[in-house]
């Protein structure tokens, strides 16, 4: 378990991670409403180089981006209520194209977790800015991803 004890650290860890990222993956954010995913996710996209703004998918679902040489969706699944609504989405053809996906509520995707990479679990930290975050490796794409930035 990483101890994020201010947005400023939540910020770096996301940077390393995004340093790292060598090929496409897909990383699951779990974690309570305020955990810090979003925050994290904003800060993976700008250590890619991504300038713009970058909204939390919540009533959109899916916002793509450009950045660092990668196509990334930033997934939201806290509204989805049925499985047919990710079929809608075109989730299983972003699995299927080579793209990095960062997906939130990734529980409501059945099967999520044999196709991801990398679990980054988040939660509230003592502190009110303080977050805490484990990793867990779900394929060898991601053990190497998380040996190159130290989680």
């Amino acid at each position: 378990m990483i101890e994020l004890d201010s947005q400023e650290r939540t910020e770096a860890h996301a940077a390393a991670m995004a340093r790292a990222m060598r090929e496409p993956c897909i990383i699951m954010l779990e974690g309570t409403l305020g955990a810090g995913k979003t925050t994290w996710t904003r800060a993976f996209l700008r250590a890619l180089g991504h300038q713009g703004v970058v909204p939390s998918p919540t009533y959109t679902l899916v916002e793509p981006y450009e950045a660092g040489g990668f196509q990334i969706y930033h997934v939201d699944l806290y509204r989805v209520q049925e499985t047919q609504e990710l079929e809608e989405l075109g989730l299983r053809e972003m699995l299927d194209g080579g793209v990095a996906l960062l997906v939130e509520w990734p529980e409501r995707w059945p099967g999520m977790d044999a196709q991801s990479d990398v679990r980054l679990r988040f939660a509230h930290g003592d502190a009110e800015q303080a977050r805490r975050v484990q990793a867990e490796p779900l394929s060898e794409r991601g053990r190497k991803l998380l040996a190159r930035c130290g989680s």
